[in-house]
């Protein structure tokens, strides 16, 4: 059964500027119009793009950091979750969406995806890691998140 609020983890670089960072704020914006919930690593670069996104959209973002201080968070989250884990913390994000899309990124981005595709969740990629046929790979962030639902049944 598909979920009502589908929670989407939003993976990239920690660093992301111009097209990139609107890429995953628009990635962001469209989960939230579709009625579902962005979860991200909850600091700057993609995550702040995809936060700002969700939130200006009138939905949800949710931030599992890599230390134990919530005032490093991204100003844009509705909720944040101090893990004291460093980037072991990805575990965390992708287990918590029900699906995994990656905007650009480095090998951080990777080992979400990764870890992702081992604990059976979905990965859409948008100018990301593709790894294969287990990756949808998508051309816009509109593209991207109806890849997303669509894996899901939504």
């Amino acid at each position: 059964m598909a979920p009502s609020h589908p929670y989407v983890a939003v993976v990239g670089s920690g660093t992301a500027t111009g097209e990139l960072y609107e890429r995953a704020r628009t990635v962001g914006r469209v989960v939230a119009e579709w009625d579902g919930i962005v979860v991200c690593g909850g600091l700057g670069g993609v995550m702040e793009a995809a936060a700002r996104g969700a939130t200006e959209g009138g939905g949800t973002a949710i931030g599992i950091l890599p230390d134990e201080d919530r005032d490093r968070a991204n100003g844009y989250l509705s909720f944040s979750v101090a893990t004291g884990m460093g980037q072991a913390r990805n575990l965390a994000v992708v287990c918590s969406g029900d699906v995994v899309v990656a905007v650009g990124g480095e090998y951080g981005t990777l080992s979400e995806v990764g870890l992702a595709l081992k604990v059976g969740r979905p990965v859409v990629s948008l100018g990301s890691w593709d790894v294969g046929d287990q990756v949808t790979v998508a051309a816009t962030p509109r593209e991207a998140v109806g890849a997303a639902f669509g894996l899901l049944g939504v």
